[in-house]
């Protein structure tokens, strides 16, 4: 049980260290055909509510709203309405696009995209976000490519599994772990030597010879 924790506080700082996103970035990899739809599925909602509301205001029917107090005119009911309309849309949409995310995210992580799209789904209308917030303090980092050969692993692995490049370097002396970058270890001040690294490779011309 303690190893298995520690593994998962490594792969926490690992991905806060690693993992710079923005607000907008995140919220890039929700798809663009399910943003569209939700502001299609409000628009026709917003016509359509509109549009009873007016007519029932003209035939004289039930319309909304029939509440005591609040002055009958067809401006004010309609605009009464569209409010009411976009604020259930702003909250559906809002639902749905958390759950797009959890599962491009899962997805892009090599997570179970599904099953952590249910647990959120199952927890969010008891607890609210407490679904959302459980997978963004669990989900594993991103994979990333090898400073030395650039095939694509993942925070998990020690070594490359391509060159055998040592992902986690170590201090020699007091066997922390620190950056490639560090030419100083930052907790006992140990010099550090770190495997090289190899020379850019010529990218091959592949411009039409003249």
């Amino acid at each position: 049980m303690s190893d298995a924790w520690n593994q998962r506080l490594r792969l926490i700082r690992f991905r806060r260290k690693r993992e710079r996103f923005t607000l907008r970035e995140e919220l890039s990899i929700i798809p663009t055909w399910l943003v569209w739809t939700c502001n299609v599925l409000y628009v026709l909602a917003l016509i359509i509510g509109v549009s009873i509301n007016a007519h029932r205001f003209q035939t004289g029917g039930l319309t909304f709203p029939n509440e005591p107090g609040f002055p009958h005119e067809v401006v004010l009911s309609c605009a009464a309405l569209a409010g009411v309309i976009t604020a259930v849309s702003i909250v559906f949409s809002a639902f749905v696009y958390m759950l797009a995310y959890v599962y491009c995210d899962a997805k892009r992580r090599g997570m179970h995209a599904g099953l952590w799209t249910l647990l959120v789904l199952i927890l969010s209308p008891a607890y609210l976000l407490i679904g959302l917030i459980i997978y963004l303090l669990v989900r594993e980092p991103l994979p990333y490519n090898c400073p030395q050969c650039s095939t694509t692993v993942t925070a998990r692995f020690n070594f490359c599994p391509n060159c055998k490049y040592n992902l986690h370097p170590a201090c020699p002396q007091c066997q922390r772990e620190v950056a490639d970058t560090d030419k100083f270890c930052p907790y006992c001040a140990a010099e550090l030597s770190h495997q090289p690294k190899p020379a850019g490779e010529s990218v091959p011309n592949t411009s039409p010879l003249p």
